[in-house]
């Protein structure tokens, strides 16, 4: 199986399957000298990890890491960062029978259609779990990209059909549903409790605000930073939407209305009255903050009875068992801003050698 590096200079390799040993990633090309800890690493794992409320997987997974290689007296060398998490709670015969149909919405289908086998125990390599790679290498993108004055914050943006109308910052780590808006977290509440009742799931959008990236990073071509972020983020299993700045709300506006205008601050320096552009302009980040939002489906494992088909040839109708997360996007929020730590240091990193003053202030 090809696909499962992404990067270029900051470059990661996921592994693992959802109901194998263990699960875990490669990180090649940290820079040396980075400050290092599993603890680092931790706290962003613990922000995915199933079992914290009614509304995620019941799977009780401790998900914590080890640090394999690359890291010596709590430094990254520069070598490659090898990280493991065991996998520790797993049911894999709450899926024996799936290995004879496909169930609505997975990949199950297209994996047969692809490989002519697949590991039917939750999901193998396309289960959420597979995530877990992404978020420990995005711990440490995002502590690289701290170093520089970079950071980023991360919430869901709305769940069904409820909406944030407020937003603090202190308010996201205080609801199960990462909101900043404790209201609109209440409504999701109840929206979600209705669609448990009827069996079924829900899906969202989650939104990341990067502050403090200059401008500069990026290329004008194929490798435009919003390709690059759509790329990263179109690769998560449950992702099937991507917006930078107002998005799809551009197509409805008018030149002189969706047109940042440029102005010089106090300091001289340039910046944008507005931001429409989500801080991306011909592909090269301009300087303001970059605005990325995110469509999670709904979670198609449902308890409800749904028509499919099996590997005999047969019409039928299953209700899926196991423990499986009513909505996806709370648990997806780190997820997607682990991606886009990664994406954005890459960018920097790359985008280094762009100029020559920048190899001669190095090697001259």
């Amino acid at each position: 199986m090809s696909g499962s590096t992404f990067g270029t200079l900051f470059k990661i390799t996921t592994w693992g399957e959802s109901h194998g040993r263990a699960i875990g990633v490669v990180v090649d090309g940290c820079p040396a000298g980075v400050p290092l800890s599993a603890p680092d690493i931790q706290q962003f794992l613990n922000r995915r990890k199933p079992g914290q409320s009614r509304y995620s997987t019941q799977r009780t997974e401790s998900d914590l890491v080890r640090i394999l290689s690359g890291v010596f007296e709590g430094k990254t060398t520069g070598t490659p960062i090898s990280l493991l998490v065991e996998n520790t709670d797993q049911r894999s015969h709450d899926y024996s029978e799936i290995s004879q149909y496909y169930r609505p919405g997975h990949a199950d289908y297209t994996y047969d259609a692809k490989y002519g086998f697949r590991d039917y125990r939750g999901g193998g390599r396309s289960s959420g779990r597979e995530t877990i790679g992404r978020v420990a290498a995005g711990a440490i993108a995002s502590k690289v990209l701290g170093t520089l004055g970079i950071s980023l914050c991360s919430y869901v943006r709305s769940i069904g059909p409820v909406e944030i109308s407020a937003f603090s910052r202190e308010e996201i780590t205080q609801n199960e549903f990462n909101m900043p808006d404790a209201k609109a977290a209440e409504r999701a509440r109840e929206f979600l409790e209705g669609c448990m009742a009827r069996r079924d799931s829900a899906g969202g959008v989650a939104e990341c605000i990067v502050s403090g990236m200059p401008a500069g990073a990026g290329n004008p071509v194929f490798d435009k930073l919003d390709a690059n972020l759509g790329k990263a983020l179109f690769s998560i299993g449950a992702v099937k939407g991507v917006e930078i700045g107002d998005g799809f709300a551009a197509a409805r506006s008018c030149g002189t209305a969706n047109n940042d205008s440029f102005y010089y601050d106090e300091n001289g320096e340039i910046k944008k009255g507005t931001n429409h552009a989500g801080g991306i302009l011909g592909g090269i980040s301009d300087g303001s903050d970059i605005i990325v939002r995110a469509a999670f489906k709904p979670t198609p494992s449902v308890y409800s009875p749904q028509n499919t088909v099996n590997t005999s040839g047969e019409n039928i109708t299953v209700s899926i068992k196991g423990r499986h997360d009513p909505i996806i996007v709370a648990r997806g929020v780190v997820v997607m801003e682990s991606m886009v730590a990664i994406v954005l240091l890459d960018a920097l990193m790359t985008g280094a050698c762009a100029k020559l003053e920048n190899l001669q202030k190095i090697w001259k």
